[in-house]
């Protein structure tokens, strides 16, 4: 598909305009609360897409979509599925407010199945693009994990304010007979490991594991009274030098501090 065809397919789109502040690049709203941005990529072979759910920012639309086509091959550098580029600064909202966001992530066909069913033919060459925070994304997601967290991260929601750290966790609780169903570490929310931090508590035998997006990995026990906090390793194993796993005691406060510290590293 050539860019003629790509601009033929955004025309084809309901209540199609102009997007102002940028050339090559369209609004379009099917529904009264649902409003796409998409703008051609540098060379013209893509198209590079947003969405917004109820509320939608122009002004921000634009800017992450220049962002995006400026900085698309080192987006799509490190991963091919779910990719970023750190150095984003958002406009202020309407009210002078700050944003957080602090990169702009690219997701690929493959990753979000765009136009599968009504237009296939334009699927493989759109690129969603989103303001987003770093400590979201580790960039080494296999396509199944960045499917999980495409899912996971409510992207098109263009005002969230609590990001959504990248997390996999894998625990057991002897007293609550809790458990992990997946083999491994799985993506999880931080309020889901705060809770099993906590359920910890009068339960020995019982363990949590929480990896960070660099690929840290910490195990925390409980036994009779203190939390013993070790560093793993990270995500390939345990640590080979036998000091490094030696646990500290550490109480639920600082605990839950620590860990949410280290979702943000």
């Amino acid at each position: 598909m050539d860019t003629r065809a790509i601009r033929a397919a955004v025309h084809g789109f309901k209540n199609v305009t102009p997007l102002p502040g940028l050339p090559d690049a369209w609004h379009w709203s099917p529904v009264r609360t649902l409003n796409f941005a998409g703008a051609l990529s540098a060379d013209g072979r893509r198209l590079l897409q947003l969405s917004c759910r109820d509320w939608f920012d122009e002004e921000l639309a634009v800017a992450t979509m220049k962002f995006a086509r400026e900085r698309e091959s080192e987006i799509f550098a490190r991963n091919p599925h779910l990719g970023t580029a750190d150095g984003f600064t958002p406009p202020r909202t309407a009210a002078g407010e700050h944003r957080a966001f602090d990169v702009v992530v690219g997701i690929a066909p493959e990753t979000h199945g765009f136009y599968r069913v009504e237009n296939p033919d334009l699927t493989p060459h759109v690129r969603l693009v989103f303001p987003a925070y770093a400590h979201e994304f580790s960039g080494r997601e296999t396509l199944d994990e960045a499917i999980t967290r495409y899912r996971m991260l409510r992207l098109n929601e263009f005002d969230r304010r609590d990001p959504v750290p990248y997390l996999k966790m894998r625990y057991a609780n002897t007293r609550t007979r809790g458990r992990s169903t997946n083999r491994g570490r799985g993506f999880t929310k931080e309020q889901n490991l705060e809770q099993e931090l906590r359920l910890l508590e009068n339960a020995p035998g019982s363990f949590v594991e929480f990896e960070n997006r660099h690929g840290k990995v910490w195990r925390v026990e409980w036994h009779d009274g203190p939390w013993l906090l070790g560093e793993w390793g990270t995500a390939a194993g345990p640590p080979q030098d036998p000091d490094a796993a030696a646990p500290r005691e550490i109480d639920l406060e600082d605990l839950l501090a620590f860990a949410h510290a280290r979702l943000r590293d």
